[in-house]
């Protein structure tokens, strides 16, 4: 029965749309008008016609012909009335736009994060809303889903049409202009090589080249507000390991303060205190038999005062070879420990 209303609709609009020239878009005016009543309890005949960029007259003209062919529309009179589906009533299928298909990827993907056991109803739900799409546009979020890395799991809420774009363009390797705000919350305009998206503690990222500073970045997805494909196209870098980049990224991003230390300890020991998106490691003596061995540790960081902690925590002979700042700050945490050790008990 649902299947036979839905062609005899497709039948008469067809009608219409050879009898007046100004419906040409009837068919997909509908359908949409019909995914707006099914995503609100409620909806007035002015918002109807702002959201479709039609007036009034158009929208009761569209209401009665679905009426007609038997989708369950009501009515509501009064000063907040305006159009609704009827409660428990079928309508015709569930239909997803792209933008909608990536907000339930990220969606489940930051439910999934959240929960250590695995859900049957996120894993089937992305199928489904798939489904709801053309073939072609299916075959499209299949592409564009691809390049998306789930890495350390979970993500913000960036905007679904920004991360469509983005996966897009990584993707089809093109040029993005973008408008982005950084941490401090200033807005530019940039143009990128975006190179891949990855999920990492809970945030999303786009590593890319950024155009107008000449060297790689990670930017936030959350922070980009904008995101537009241009014809232009790019060669990414080959063989990229997406997640290890993205470290060394965050280890050598810009920040107020780059402290140098030399640590002597092995890597297995240094990285349970300072893990790979915090410092940068290189092993100054190549004598195997070295124990323990000597690392140059270069941390960039927007403030020094969690440092002395953690030289404490290592255990081990550390070396601050710069800056100045910091040897006062562990200077004055040492004197404050020594203290501490020497008070009287009571």
């Amino acid at each position: 029965m649902h299947e036979r209303r839905y062609e005899t609709y497709r039948t008469q609009t067809a009608r219409y749309e050879c009898q007046d020239d100004r419906v040409a878009d009837t068919t997909a005016r509908a359908l949409e008008l019909i995914g707006l009543l099914q995503s609100a309890q409620l909806r007035t005949v002015g918002e109807l016609a702002d959201r479709l960029g039609v007036d009034e007259r158009t929208i009761r003209r569209d209401v009665a012909r679905l009426s007609d062919l038997g989708v369950p529309v009501e009515t509501v009179r009064g000063r907040y009335g305006g159009y609704r589906l009827a409660p428990g009533q079928r309508v015709l299928p569930l239909m997803f736009s792209s933008e909608e298909v990536v907000a339930v990827f990220l969606g489940l993907a930051r439910a999934q994060a959240a929960s250590p056991a695995p859900d049957l109803a996120g894993q089937t739900a992305l199928p489904k809303s798939k489904r709801a799409l053309p073939a072609d546009e299916a075959q499209r979020i299949d592409a564009v889903l691809a390049t998306m890395i789930q890495a350390s799991g979970g993500g913000e809420a960036p905007d679904p049409a920004v991360m469509l774009n983005l996966a897009d363009a990584v993707s089809r390797r093109r040029v993005v202009e973008m408008r982005y705000r950084n941490r401090a919350g200033a807005p530019s305009r940039r143009s990128i090589h975006p190179y891949a998206l990855v999920a990492h503690a809970h945030r999303w990222y786009v590593i890319a080249l950024d155009l107008q500073a000449h060297q790689e970045r990670a930017f936030r997805a959350d922070r980009i507000s904008t995101a537009r494909i241009t014809t232009d196209s790019f060669v990414p870098p080959q063989q990229l390991d997406v997640e290890s980049r993205l470290l060394e990224l965050f280890a050598t991003a810009q920040y107020r303060w780059k402290a140098v230390l030399r640590v002597h300890a092995s890597e297995e020991r240094i990285r349970e205190h300072l893990p790979r998106s915090v410092a940068r490691l290189e092993r100054l003596d190549t004598a195997a038999d070295r124990t323990p061995p000597c690392h140059r540790v270069e941390i960039n960081a927007e403030s020094l005062e969690w440092i002395p902690s953690i030289i404490a925590a290592l255990g081990c002979e550390v070396v601050i070879e710069s800056p100045d700042e910091l040897r006062d700050l562990t200077r004055t945490a040492a004197e404050r420990m020594l203290r501490a050790a020497e008070s009287p008990l009571p």
